[in-house]
């Protein structure tokens, strides 16, 4: 089976050396493992349009139990953030939470739509780096149906206040008055509260639109950060690794 997608490149493996075992979430599939043949060599016009954070229009091809890379040709190469320790690390993150929230075998342009525009904006410099990244976290988690209920306090169903608690296991909110004693709550302000809110219930087009305080953006990424851990029960190693540099 032959087909040709548009894909970015989020995780490249040496093989042999000549080739590369590359991860693509792609428009059409999803996330695909493939092999790309000759791609170590700089002479190669694979190379670059599979190289980590490349974004290209790639011809597949599938056999019975594996996928080669025929044809490559790079539509963007986000140059901004390879030159950044910082920002590459950062997308380095954004392409560890795509392999491991993306879907597989399945219609994907939404999911790889957010990502390539969380890694335009910092790539540009156009958003804080803190506020994009929990916007990423929440709605991939929301879209891979992940949903956390911030509506209302869930004991007694306080809209907003003050000072509020969000409970990252059970992805439940509590207010002040409310709060129990479980562990891992986070305490939001009403700022923080109303942006985490955004993240997930904002439309497409606005997800990026907003503006926070360094406090507010601390709560919101401590509340993000601790949700993920416990919907997909790990620990991000390039999350790790971006907040030692951060």
């Amino acid at each position: 089976m032959k087909f040709q997608t548009d894909g970015l490149i989020i995780k490249e493996m040496n093989i042999g050396e000549q080739d590369k075992l590359v991860h693509v979430l792609t428009k059409s599939h999803g996330v695909i493992k493939a092999f790309v043949k000759g791609a170590k060599s700089i002479k190669n016009q694979k190379c670059a349009p599979s190289s980590l954070l490349s974004y290209s229009r790639l011809t597949f091809y599938k056999s019975r139990d594996s996928y080669i890379i025929g044809d490559a040709r790079s539509l963007r190469i986000f140059s901004k953030l390879r030159a950044d320790v910082k920002k590459m690390c950062l997308a380095q993150y954004f392409c560890e939470l795509a392999l491991t929230i993306c879907p597989r075998e399945q219609q994907a342009e939404e999911y790889l739509r957010l990502v390539l525009n969380s890694l335009y904006l910092i790539n540009e410099g156009k958003r804080p780096e803190n506020l994009v990244k929990p916007c990423l976290e929440m709605r991939l988690s929301a879209m891979a149906g992940y949903l956390p209920d911030l509506r209302m306090c869930s004991v007694c169903g306080e809209y907003t206040a003050g000072l509020m608690y969000f409970l990252p296991r059970e992805g439940r909110l509590e207010c002040a008055s409310c709060r129990s004693l479980s562990g891992g709550a986070i305490p939001l302000s009403e700022s923080a509260l109303h942006a985490l809110r955004h993240t997930v219930y904002a439309d497409d087009d606005k997800l990026f639109s907003f503006s926070l305080t360094e406090e507010g953006l601390n709560m919101l990424n401590q509340a993000s950060e601790s949700y993920l851990k416990y919907r997909f029960e790990k620990d991000f190693k390039t999350l790790i690794f971006y907040k030692t540099i951060a």
